[in-house]
């Protein structure tokens, strides 16, 4: 497979989405239970609005203000109070929807955009994965690990050219 080839050639069509008002909770469980750590939000139109990634998810938890307990002479005193903020943060950031959470405007790519194109953009800007859109907006997703198999097979295709043209050289009359 050539780096000029479309996208659409290497690009995941089965993309799990999330929609801009789903619960983070639902989120964070659905992400999980299906084993990514990333995918496209999208309005009513399919039109691709933000990306949602595991860490959008866990850096809220890390802003969370734990309780502060003091062990003092074999007693364990919690002060008044961070319990109750503690359970308020952590109701409020599950409770947030996934549009509260997500890198909005994500960069995108066209289908029948190269290969080597995606690549350049998921280089320039520093992500992991892209929505594909269309005319009819999100029609999949490709990934860092989706170009590299494209670019393996090509190398791979090219050492195996070489040898073969290599192997029939050596077979010719007079290559003694």
């Amino acid at each position: 497979m050539s780096r000029q080839s479309p996208v659409s050639d290497v690009m995941t069509t089965d993309v799990l989405t999330f929609a801009p008002e789903d619960k983070v909770a639902d989120a964070m469980r659905t992400m999980v239970d299906a084993g990514i750590d990333g995918a496209p939000v999208v309005d009513r139109r399919g039109a691709v609005v933000g990306m949602l990634s595991t860490g959008d998810l866990i850096v809220p938890e890390s802003k969370l203000h734990f309780p502060l307990v003091i062990e003092l002479l074999g007693a364990t005193l919690e002060l008044p109070g961070s319990k109750r903020h503690f359970d308020d943060d952590l109701r409020r950031t599950l409770g947030s929807t996934v549009a509260d959470l997500m890198q909005a405007d994500p960069v995108t790519i066209e289908a029948d955009d190269t290969i080597e194109a995606a690549a350049t953009l998921l280089h320039e800007h520093q992500v992991s994965r892209m929505p594909v859109v269309g005319p009819s907006g999100l029609v999949g997703l490709v990934s860092r690990v989706d170009i590299l198999r494209a670019v393996l097979a090509e190398v791979e295709a090219e050492a195996a050219a070489l040898g073969a043209s290599a192997g029939a050289a050596g077979d010719s009359p007079g290559a003694e």
